[in-house]
């Protein structure tokens, strides 16, 4: 996992937000969401603004805890967290079937994590498309240092309108990032447009399963904290991703809610009941002492104004998605493979 220490995450906090007015940037972004009186409508609008704000805010915390790669996995027995994560993206690899040498575009990137293990296992070339030019510059210092710098590079812009021709990529993936999307139909259409005729988009989405009910109170309330938590304006049902796939014209290969056939849950890492040495900061005690380290250097003022607020917005969301988890209503790792047509009539 990431060797980011606290003196990291706390400089990290607020990335290109001013110290002094990341406490305002919590209330600007709580006050989007539902729990705090926010509306679905004024997020889709915001969209830009508010994940802008959610990823100024948690990257450093994301680093801190979990890594690099910032999403879950499909998980044996004897398998360490980071194995599972390694191997979740080695998957997405091959079934989008890189070779050496192809242009690959990673949406939504993150700070690269996914990016500079997908490149080396496959010898590709990867660009990083990314909104927040804080994990763009976090990205950028990490591909350096593991030596990818000349062969992956990040993109500053919206996925909803990318700067690039059409026909572009050999190969276009998302991990756990279009959920972010305002219409996921706009953004898989602008990845149909840039993907080279007879090649693949491999995604793992965030979504709700068959098993939400929305006139369910206590179903609601945890798809609002997943969106609090996790900078979402909504969460969408698979089938609705399903849809929006075809819609923009793709042939959909297989798609699978691949939770299902973990051997191990992929919300176990947030489960407080369980410990784990490899994973030690995701653990209860481990969450209790960033909780207290963080509201000691906010304290003393290394950390800034609202660096507290943050550090309880994310557990809000872990609760959240280990609710959602076990009740079996959400999913992170609901997988699509599709093609976009040789030819087009």
């Amino acid at each position: 996992m990431s060797n980011t220490g606290a003196m990291d995450l706390a400089f990290g906090v607020g990335g290109k937000i001013e110290k002094v007015q990341v406490l305002s940037a919590v209330d600007k972004y709580e006050k989007y969401h539902v729990l705090h009186g926010g509306e679905e409508e004024d997020r889709k609008a915001n969209y830009t603004d508010m994940v802008n704000k959610y990823y100024d805010l948690v990257t450093s915390f994301y680093e801190f805890g979990w890594g690099e790669s910032f999403h879950f996995a499909h998980r044996w027995k004897g398998e360490s967290l980071r194995e599972s994560i390694k191997r979740h993206e080695h998957f997405l690899a091959l079934q989008l079937g890189l070779k050496p040498g192809q242009k690959v575009l990673d949406v939504g990137c993150g700070i690269g994590g996914p990016l500079r293990e997908i490149s080396r296992f496959s010898s590709t070339s990867i660009t990083g498309l990314n909104i927040n030019a804080y994990q763009i510059t976090r990205g950028k210092e990490l591909n350096r240092i593991a030596g990818v710098d000349k062969t992956c590079d990040f993109v500053k812009a919206d996925f909803m309108k990318m700067p690039f021709p059409d026909n572009s990529f050999d190969a276009v993936y998302a991990i756990e990032a279009t959920c972010h999307a305002p219409d996921v139909y706009g953004c898989y259409k602008e990845i149909y447009r840039v993907l080279k005729p007879g090649q693949y988009f491999a995604a793992y989405e965030w979504c709700m399963t068959d098993a939400f009910d929305p006139s369910n109170p206590e179903h609601q309330k945890i798809k609002a904290e997943i969106e609090l938590g996790d900078g979402l304006p909504d969460i969408r049902l698979t089938t609705k991703c399903l849809e929006a796939l075809k819609q923009a014209g793709f042939e959909v290969i297989w798609e699978k809610d691949i939770a299902v056939d973990s051997v191990l849950p992929w919300y176990l890492p947030l489960d407080t009941s369980h410990f784990s040495q490899s994973s030690f900061r995701l653990t209860a005690v481990g969450r209790f002492f960033t909780r207290n380290m963080v509201k000691a250097m906010e304290y003393v003022g290394i950390a800034p104004k609202g660096s507290l607020r943050v550090q309880e917005f994310l557990e809000k969301a872990a609760e959240g998605l280990l609710a959602g988890g076990k009740k079996e209503i959400f999913t992170p790792m609901y997988f699509f493979l599709a093609r976009k047509p040789a030819s087009e009539n």
